[in-house]
C-alpha cells in the first residue's frame, strides 16, 4: 500500500474512527491494517472508504472486517495523474507541477525510465570510448601517444556511474521540488479519470496522461524465449561483456551495440533479415555503417533470418535459413519495440488494449477531453526527445495554452534522429525515397561531409561521410537532411531548424558558416543546389 501524504498524521483520526465504530477506546487500538480502499471525489473533497482489520488490546467479541467512511481533503485526488515516469512522463509531470497544479506520477520501476538506465544513456557511455579512440588514432602526433586498447572494465564502471548504478534517487528530487507526488506501483486505468495504483484508487479532476513507453519485442522464433535472450536492458547494463555475442536485428540498437561490443573486445555476429542495415535511413548511410562494422570485425549477415534458437551448456546456438549456425555466449534480440498498452486498463475507457493510443496534435486521445498519451505509447515516434516534446505540448494544453500550439512538420518517421555509430548518422525529415512515395516534387544533392577545410581537424582524410539535402522544388524549402561522418550529431540541429522552419533556400545562403568549421558543408550543399546567388545573379550551373 502507498501511504498518502501526511497520512501518518491521520493515524489518530483513523484510530478514533475505528474506536467509535468498534465501541472501544481508541487507546486500546494497537494497530490497524488497511485491506482495501475506494475513493470517490466530489470537487476537492475525497470520500475514502476503508476496509480495516483492527488490533485491540482488550477483549473483543468479533474481529470481523469493518467498513466505515470519513471525509478527507487529500492528495489522493489530484488535478492530473501521470502514468509512467520515463522521460515523457517525468517532463510532463514536472512542467505541470512547477505551474502550480496538483500532480501525481505513478511509476513501478525507475524515475527516468528506459532511456536513462537501459537505452540512450548507457549505450552512449559504451560507444563513446571506442569512438574517441578511433578519432584519436586518426590524428598524427596524438595517435603515437595512444598505444594500448580500451580498458573495458573502466568503461563499464563509468557506464555504471552515468546510470547511477540503477538507482533513481538522484532524479526523484527534481519531481519533489515541483511538489509532484510519487506512487511506486503499477498503474491501470479504471474508468474515466480513475487510476488504480497498487492498493490505491486515485482520482484525476482534470486529466490523466499515459506515458507507459515501450518494451523490447521478442519474435515467435522456435526456442527463443526459452533461451532467455538479452534485450537492450541486459546488453547496456552487463557487468562484463561475453566473448562471443550474436545480435538479432540490424536497426539502431543492433548496430550501436554491435559497434560498442566489438570495440570492447567481443566477437560479434549481426544477423539482419533485410537486405541492408538501418533500413529506414538513406541507403548511403546504411552502406557507410555496414562497411565500418565489417572493418571493425563484426560479421554482418544480411538477408538472413533466424529459424530456431537453442541454449545448452552455457552456449546459445542460432539456426538460420541460410548459412550458420551461429554459436555465441549470449544472444541479443533487437528487432523492434512493442507498446506498453496491453495491460493498463484501456478497455475500461473504450480503447483497445495493445494498440497505440491514437492522439491529435494536442496529444489528446481520440474522442476524449481528459485522456492524453505521450511518448512511445501513442506510436507516433519512439524517440526520447520526441516524447519530451510531446510532454511539453500535453502539459501546455492541460494548462490551457493550446491556442498557440502549432504542430511540427518533423514528427513521426520524419523526427530528428541520430545513430551513434562511427560514422554517425544524423537525419531529420524525409529520406529521398519517402518524399517521393508521399508524392512530393523533390530532388536530392549530395556532397562529402569531409569536403571542407574544417574537416582537416576531424576524421582525417580516411573518414567516410556524405551530406544530403532533399529539397521540395515546388516550395523551395528543405524537407529532409541526412549527414554521415565522424562526430556529426551536433550538425543536426541546424538541419532541423531549416526543415521545421521551412526556411527558403535563398535565405539559407545568407546564414554564413564560420571558417574553418565543418559547418561549411552547408555552403557546398547550397552551391550544389545552384543557390549561390546572394545578389540575385544567375544560379550556378
Amino acid at each position: 500500500m502507498r501511504v498518502l501524504p501526511s497520512e501518518a498524521g491521520k493515524s489518530d483520526l483513523l484510530k478514533q474512527s475505528l474506536g467509535n465504530a468498534l465501541a472501544v477506546s481508541p487507546k486500546s487500538i494497537t494497530g490497524f491494517h488497511i485491506l482495501k480502499r475506494s475513493i470517490d471525489a466530489r470537487g476537492k473533497t475525497v470520500y475514502i472508504n476503508l476496509s480495516c482489520l483492527a488490533f485491540v488490546d482488550e477483549p473483543f467479541h468479533d474481529r470481523e472486517l469493518l467498513k466505515f467512511e470519513f471525509k478527507d481533503v487529500s492528495r489522493a485526488s489530484q488535478e492530473v495523474l501521470v502514468i509512467g515516469a520515463g522521460p515523457a512522463g517525468e517532463v510532463c509531470a514536472g512542467r505541470l507541477g512547477e505551474s502550480g497544479l496538483e500532480v501525481a506520477v505513478v511509476e513501478s520501476h525507475l524515475i527516468g525510465g528506459e532511456c536513462s538506465y537501459y537505452a540512450c544513456m548507457p549505450s552512449k557511455a559504451l560507444l563513446r570510448p571506442g569512438e574517441l579512440l578511433t578519432e584519436v588514432r586518426r590524428i598524427p602526433g596524438v595517435a603515437e601517444a595512444v598505444t594500448g586498447d580500451l580498458d573495458s572494465g573502466a568503461v563499464l564502471r563509468r557506464r555504471d556511474e552515468i546510470i547511477h548504478n540503477l538507482d533513481d534517487s538522484v532524479q526523484v528530487p527534481w519531481l519533489e521540488q515541483r511538489k509532484v507526488a510519487i506512487y511506486r506501483s503499477r498503474a491501470r486505468l479504471d474508468g474515466e479519470r480513475r487510476v488504480v495504483a497498487g492498493d490505491d484508487t486515485l482520482i484525476a479532476r482534470k486529466a490523466v496522461v499515459v506515458a507507459t513507453g515501450s518494451s523490447p519485442l521478442i519474435p515467435p522464433i522456435d526456442g527463443l524465449r526459452e533461451a532467455n535472450p538479452w534485450t537492450n536492458r541486459e546488453i547496456t547494463t552487463a557487468k562484463e561483456l561475453p566473448a562471443r555475442l550474436a545480435i538479432l536485428g540490424g536497426g539502431v540498437v543492433g548496430v550501436e551495440m554491435a559497434q560498442a561490443s566489438v570495440t570492447l573486445g567481443s566477437q560479434v555476429t549481426l544477423v539482419e533479415r533485410g537486405d541492408r542495415l538501418i533500413a529506414r535511413e538513406e541507403p548511403f548511410a546504411a552502406a557507410d555503417v555496414e562497411q565500418s562494422l565489417r572493418e571493425k570485425g563484426v560479421d554482418v549477415m544480411l538477408g538472413t533470418s533466424a529459424t530456431a534458437v537453442r541454449a545448452e551448456g552455457g552456449e546459445v546456438t542460432l539456426e538460420l535459413d541460410k548459412g550458420g549456425p551461429v554459436h555465441a555466449d549470449e544472444l541479443v534480440v533487437a528487432i523492434g519495440r512493442k507498446l506498453n498498452s496491453d495491460d493498463i486498463g484501456l478497455d475500461t475507457v473504450g480503447l483497445e488494449p495493445g494498440n497505440p493510443i491514437e492522439v491529435d496534435d494536442a496529444m489528446r486521445a481520440t474522442g476524449s477531453d481528459w485522456l492524453y498519451a505521450i511518448g512511445d505509447v501513442n506510436g507516433r515516434a519512439l524517440l526520447t526527445h520526441m516524447g519530451k516534446y510531446q510532454a511539453r505540448i500535453a502539459a501546455d494544453v492541460i494548462l490551457g495554452y493550446d491556442s498557440g500550439c502549432v504542430p511540427s512538420n518533423a514528427t513521426g518517421a520524419r523526427s530528428p534522429r541520430v545513430i551513434f555509430t562511427d560514422p554517425q548518422v544524423a537525419a531529420v525529415g524525409y529520406t529521398l525515397d519517402a518524399a517521393q512515395q508521399d508524392g512530393l516534387n523533390v530532388r536530392a544533392v549530395d556532397v562529402p561531409t569531409q569536403g571542407n577545410a574544417g574537416a582537416s581537424f576531424y576524421g582525417r582524410d580516411d573518414a567516410r561521410g556524405t551530406a544530403r539535402l532533399v529539397v521540395d522544388d515546388d516550395r523551395g524549402v528543405i524537407v529532409g537532411a541526412t549527414i554521415t561522418g565522424p562526430e556529426i550529431s551536433e550538425f543536426l540541429q541546424a538541419a532541423t531548424i531549416a526543415v521545421v522552419g521551412e526556411v527558403p533556400l535563398d535565405t539559407l545562403f545568407h546564414a554564413v558558416p564560420a571558417f574553418p568549421t565543418r559547418s561549411e558543408v552547408w555552403l557546398y550543399l547550397l552551391e550544389a543546389l545552384g543557390i549561390a546567388v546572394p545578389c540575385g545573379g544567375p544560379p550556378r550551373a
